[in-house]
């Protein structure tokens, strides 16, 4: 029968809900699908995540990676589940999983029967069986520490009947780790009432619970070993691991019926129908949809919207939300999730969110710096960071712009504000302090401070100590907040008046008039840096830039020629002697040293394309051609958001050279953040790109 996933899936949605957008993906082989990711988070720092195809090829893949302490403490639960079917007179199961062992061999080869797939609303397989279509989803609902899977069968013909024999393969491990299993290893299974299993790997151990809405679970202990790790090795990192068979489900499944599986950190009472689930995730897509006003807007803009809504956490230990850096290992930093704030949940519509996180991190704002992050062991925060704080203080103007929530901004945040201009008048952690140029100078040549924090042992990939051009920018950008904030609560009454002028007259010293550009750093001794990197581009990007027009023109055609790519900005220019055109070297396994001497040293970042969008629009003005010249720079990272990598994301980095490779993490909360920024501030740009599609 001809098959339509995409129109399947509207048809299981609620037609009120229509707008939420379908997405379908062509897969062409084995490679398009192993190197394609899909992922499901909850609110909770807990998600799933693996290859299309089937495959586990990270050692963080696993249909259920859960967090003990949220957004922390992840561990891998639930690692697979390995499906075959048989039908009524068919000779032998067909297998559809798909496992790459440490041999070599591919086996199942279950990708071969994958007939298409989708990555929204839900991810969802569609397998072609001899008389019909078997269609497999996986979903988590927000706030719930659950993974669903549910299973529905397709078929012309209204007495076709299939068996499914479900192989559950759990695991017990740190997500950065891998597991060698022992034979007298075997996890303990405990019927539970109403129904399902409670299973322990060992005593102490947080137990998981497996339970379905129809069927049987069979108990079946064995150990699998050496799956192989595709990702792992080309990181360098341990790239094989065992995974414990704990039993089976079995179903039998008519035409038209469905079977669901829910598993996690407690036992349900009743399973609902995978349609049911999968229109309660879609009811609560099309509300943050509807809050973020983008319902008339193209499908890319509302999947980005949903894209920025995996990032967004509740951290336990504070008690209020916070922003996962990225999946599938990051947790959540303080200079990533100001950064992304903006774009995350000012840009969404998610006002409560976005106070909340910036109350939070405001609370624990320590001689006049903003954490890092906070450690997973619960320690007190890290404060190793010279530019978290000037975010802050960026994420509060926006905030304040798009609220006018004059208690929060105003009464709670100002003083905190205020205490930060102290601490840096009279210096703060690691050197951090105004100069008498009015500069902010910090660091030593042991310490990495700004976002360029790569370091090996005791070697430091990229020195920037002294004045780093962008520390500087959001030191002015600092400066003129401050002005306008007291303005808003004393009139024309400021403490602050010239401030800004002073660091003004003291950025000149960053002008490099032979290269027409600005010097990335003011080194302690004096001497400048002179390395093409993009972090000039704050200084024009910014909503009070620090230079003029006419120089940041300049500083754009430098910028363009040596670092603009068509998935973001190289970090060094390719004319430089350091320049590194691969992450990791190219290597075909590049160690944690070949990556982290590359991490800023080329590697493109897409999420600077944010501020060369902020940037030319300053220096080149708010017109046709500029928007359209915009747009036609955005198309190539919009087309890997919808089709490569992790299916319905934006990776953490690229290679330099073509044809930038993503590289890094697969979902990066400022990836997503920035270009969902852009798109929402400048809808010229969406314009642009619909007239050039006409």
């Amino acid at each position: 029968m001809t098959f339509d996933l995409c129109q399947w899936l509207r048809q299981q949605c609620a037609s009120e809900f229509s707008s939420v957008p379908v997405q379908g993906i062509s897969l062409e082989n084995l490679t398009a699908a192993d190197e394609r990711e899909w992922l499901v988070t909850n609110g909770l720092g807990s998600y799933a995540g693996a290859a299309i195809s089937g495959a586990n090829t990270r050692r963080y893949h696993g249909l259920f990676v859960g967090s003990l302490n949220p957004p922390v403490q992840r561990l891998v639960f639930f690692s697979r589940l390995d499906e075959r079917v048989s039908t009524r007179g068919q000779n032998g199961a067909l297998e559809l999983g798909c496992n790459i062992w440490r041999s070599g061999a591919v086996a199942p080869q279950g990708h071969k029967h994958l007939l298409a797939f989708a990555a929204a609303p839900v991810p969802t397989f569609c397998y072609q069986l001899p008389e019909g279509k078997l269609i497999k989803q996986v979903l988590m609902k927000d706030g719930e520490q659950h993974v669903y899977i549910g299973y529905s069968y397709v078929s012309d013909l209204a007495e076709s009947e299939i068996s499914l024999d479900l192989t559950v393969l759990l695991n017990y491990r740190d997500f950065h780790s891998q597991t060698r299993g022992s034979d007298d290893w075997h996890f303990s299974q405990e019927k539970q009432t109403p129904g399902g299993v409670k299973v322990t790997a060992y005593n102490g151990a947080e137990p998981f619970f497996l339970c379905s809405n129809s069927g049987e679970y069979q108990v079946d202990s064995s150990w699998y070993r050496d799956y192989f790790l595709p990702r792992e090795y080309e990181r360098g990192l341990a790239d094989s691991e065992d995974c414990l068979r704990t039993g089976r489900f079995l179903v039998k499944l008519k035409a038209g019926e469905s079977f669901t599986i829910a598993a996690g950190l407690s036992l349900l009472s009743t399973v609902p129908s995978i349609q049911e689930l999968v229109k309660q995730v879609v009811a609560r897509q099309h509300s943050l949809l509807e809050k973020a006003a983008v319902l008339d807007k193209p499908p890319v803009v509302q999947r980005l919207v949903l894209a920025a809504d995996q990032f967004l956490a509740r951290r336990k230990s504070t008690g209020g939300f916070t922003i996962v850096a990225g999946y599938p290992w990051f947790s959540d930093w303080g200079r990533d999730s100001m950064i992304s704030l903006t774009g995350l949940c000012l840009s969404t519509g998610r006002f409560q969110e976005a106070r909340a996180i910036l109350s939070t991190f405001g609370r624990y704002c320590s001689e006049g710096m903003l954490p890092n992050y906070f450690p997973d062991n619960g320690q007190a925060p890290a404060y190793n960071t010279s530019d978290a704080t000037m975010w802050w203080a960026y994420a509060l103007y926006r905030y304040y712009q798009a609220t006018g929530d004059k208690d929060f901004v105003l009464k709670e945040q100002l003083p905190l504000l205020r205490d930060v201009i102290c601490w840096h008048q009279k210096g703060t952690r690691h050197g951090i302090k105004l100069d008498q140029d009015s500069l902010i100078s910090g660091g030593n040549e042991h310490v990495q401070l700004t976002w360029m924090d790569a370091k090996c042992g005791d070697f430091v990939v990229t020195p920037r100590a002294g004045k780093a051009v962008e520390i500087n920018a959001l030191w002015h950008n600092f400066a003129c907040t401050m002005t306008y904030l007291h303005r808003e609560v004393y009139g024309n009454m400021t403490i602050y008046g010239g401030y800004d002028k002073a660091i003004q007259n003291g950025f000149e010293k960053f002008w490099n008039e032979a290269r027409q550009c600005l010097h990335d750093v003011i080194r302690l001794d004096g001497t400048t840096d002179d390395a093409v990197r993009p972090n000039q581009l704050f200084a024009a990007s910014l909503p009070y830039p620090v230079i003029s027009r006419e120089r940041a023109q300049a500083v754009l055609k430098v910028v363009e020629a040596e670092l603009l790519t068509p998935m973001g900005l190289r970090t060094l220019s390719p004319s430089h002697p350091d320049y590194k055109s691969h992450y990791g070297l190219g290597k075909a396994s590049a160690n944690q040293f070949d990556r982290d001497i590359t991490y800023h040293q080329g590697t493109v970042w897409p999420w600077l394309l944010g501020a060369w969008v902020n940037a030319r629009v300053y220096a080149f003005g708010a017109n046709e051609e500029n928007f359209a010249l915009i747009a036609a720079q955005l198309k190539p990272l919009l087309k890997h958001f919808q089709e490569s990598a992790c299916i319905g994301s934006i990776s953490e980095i690229f290679d330099g050279d073509s044809p930038h490779k993503a590289q890094g993490c697969v979902a990066q909360a400022w990836s997503v953040a920035e270009l969902l920024r852009v798109l929402k501030d400048y809808p010229q740009v969406l314009e642009a790109m619909q007239l050039a599609a006409e």
